[in-house]
């Protein structure tokens, strides 16, 4: 595993983006059209097409503070569209640590990284979670993204293996970006999947509330 991490680089681009994370292991597609992250993908391109995803503390600030853990990708499709879009899929590779952001001429924001705390990004574990541990979380991420007006092809999900799953769901759903760092920083699976648990608890408290106070 030491391996693996010694190939990636120490000095990544960083793509801040609210309330949107990605984990090793998982694929997405971005839709990039701002002049300063076209540059970014043009330079990446040149290079390991490697960018790093992390979240802003707060997207009202002209340059935000960010969260001190997000998750590198590789870019593994790109296409440019007529109107200077680019569409690219990025597949996560291991999550990261920022040391420290750096100085540059560039439109865009680079960080010294470190991926050391994260070497089990890498492993190909087998956690004892059943997907008849999911029927609740299932039930009751069903009914929030029905609420929230979310469109999620469940059986294609459930197709998937438990890691891809869970990730996808911690994803894809309508939390807040603070939940959703919470989310990515946990350290396993079986973690993970507890804390999914405890913010549906809270979001099923909430409605609960709100029908009691009508």
């Amino acid at each position: 595993m030491k391996k693996k991490i010694d190939h990636l680089p120490d000095k990544i681009p960083v793509f801040p983006l609210s309330n949107f994370i990605i984990f090793p292991r998982t694929t997405v597609p971005l839709n990039i059209f701002e002049p300063r992250y076209i540059d970014m993908i043009d330079d990446a391109m040149k290079s390991n097409r490697i960018i790093g995803m992390v979240q802003p503390k707060k997207s009202d600030q002209s340059i935000p503070v960010l969260y001190d853990i997000g998750c590198a990708g590789k870019i593994t499709s790109f296409s440019e569209t007529n109107d200077g879009r680019y569409l690219i899929v990025l597949n996560g590779i291991s999550r990261f640590k920022i040391i420290e952001e750096l100085k540059n001429e560039k439109p865009y924001r680079e960080c010294s990284v470190n991926f050391d705390n994260f070497h089990h990004d890498f492993e190909e574990t087998k956690e004892e979670i059943k997907f008849s541990d999911l029927e609740l979380i299932f039930k009751d991420i069903k009914s929030l993204f029905v609420k929230e007006g979310y469109v999620v092809n469940w059986k294609d999900l459930e197709k998937q293996n438990l890691n891809q799953t869970i990730n996808t769901l911690a994803m894809a759903s309508p939390f807040s970006l603070e939940e959703k760092q919470v989310l990515l920083e946990t350290t396993n699976l079986n973690e993970r999947k507890k804390k999914l648990e405890e913010i549906l608890s809270t979001y099923a408290v909430d409605n609960f509330n709100n029908k009691t106070i009508q």
